[in-house]
């Protein structure tokens, strides 16, 4: 299982190097570079890479669609840094910390046109449904970012509008990714949707996880700000299910220090992680989360194809489930 995923790793870090986005001017293509090179998972393109594997044994043929999902992902995430004014990704300085938030505007929008790019050397028959299911998990990425920022100025955000939330925002393009590789492959339609659903569902679990290591990570391992959610004020998981269930004195301590900022925030994040101790928010959350993990297994269970041909896939969604950063 290591060894294919290694290999799928590989082909793909040589694709994103040696790929050209453009030259000139340099500073419209320099950020580019410099996003797509800070590394990553790369999980979602590799997700679509070992959906393929389970039908067909040539995924290198398919590695300008995987770069397509990449550079979607990375577009999107130079455009959510800006709004989030986060400054750190992958450790390292977010594209509008490290030139400006205009550059980081136009580049991204120049990575959304070089995905689509990408997508032109789908082979005819399968390129209207590509580009098909790409756009319409594009639009639900975006609708699942303004929702995430309607819920900063909305008073009240329930479990159920934010799982939709992150179900738009985050999982559905890991279920895109898994079902691109099934439609690439020329499986049937029950795999394709098993894939996408698999996807979908581990999805929701890897945001869950992130939004843990958000609080319990550690800086050097998460590679971003440790408690910036909390800083920020984010409404997570964590935070919906603590004003949900608080007492009434820990729903005032939690009220009292949402509203703080500056130098009144110097204890924030400590403050409001005991409070998430208190109530057993972690163990809350982990158990959230093994549900859509449960579930997405379920779905993967539901592929027809071989059990050694499912290990690769399904070890490497084990290791999001596990992972620490």
């Amino acid at each position: 299982m290591q060894k294919r995923v290694a290999k799928l790793q590989s082909l793909l870090e040589n694709k994103i190097k040696a790929h050209q986005y453009g030259s000139t001017p340099k500073e419209l293509y320099e950020p580019i570079r410099y996003i797509m090179n800070l590394g990553g998972k790369r999980l979602r393109p590799i997700l679509s890479m070992l959906s393929y594997s389970l039908f067909k044994e040539d995924p290198e043929s398919i590695l300008d669609q995987a770069l397509a999902i990449e550079v979607f992902h990375n577009f999107t995430l130079m455009h959510d840094d800006i709004m989030d004014e986060a400054p750190l990704r992958r450790g390292k300085a977010t594209v509008h910390e490290k030139w400006n938030s205009n550059t980081a505007i136009l580049s991204g929008d120049v990575m959304l046109v070089k995905a689509y790019q990408l997508l032109l050397s789908t082979r005819k028959k399968q390129l209207k449904k590509v580009v098909r299911v790409f756009s319409d998990c594009a639009a639900q990425v975006c609708e699942g970012q303004q929702m995430d920022m309607l819920f900063e100025t909305k008073a009240k955000v329930t479990e159920l509008e934010y799982l939709e939330m992150i179900k738009l925002k985050t999982a559905v393009l890991l279920g895109m990714s898994l079902e691109m590789g099934a439609i690439l492959a020329e499986a049937n339609k029950k795999n394709q949707l098993a894939l996408r659903d698999f996807g979908i569902n581990i999805g929701i679990g890897f945001q869950l996880k992130d939004d843990l290591l958000d609080v319990y990570g550690e800086k050097e391992k998460f590679g971003k700000q440790v408690g910036g959610d909390i800083m920020a004020n984010k409404k997570t998981f964590l935070l919906i299910k603590a004003l949900e269930g608080a007492n009434r004195e820990q729903k005032a301590r939690l009220k009292t220090l949402i509203a703080q900022s500056g130098a009144l925030a110097a204890n924030k994040v400590s403050e409001v992680t005991a409070i998430y101790n208190e109530m057993g928010i972690r163990e809350l959350t982990e158990a959230k989360m093994n549900e859509y993990f449960d579930k997405g297994f379920a779905a993967l269970r539901n592929v027809e194809t071989t059990l050694i041909n499912k290990a690769a896939l399904k070890g490497f969604a084990e290791a999001l489930a596990d992972r620490q950063h």
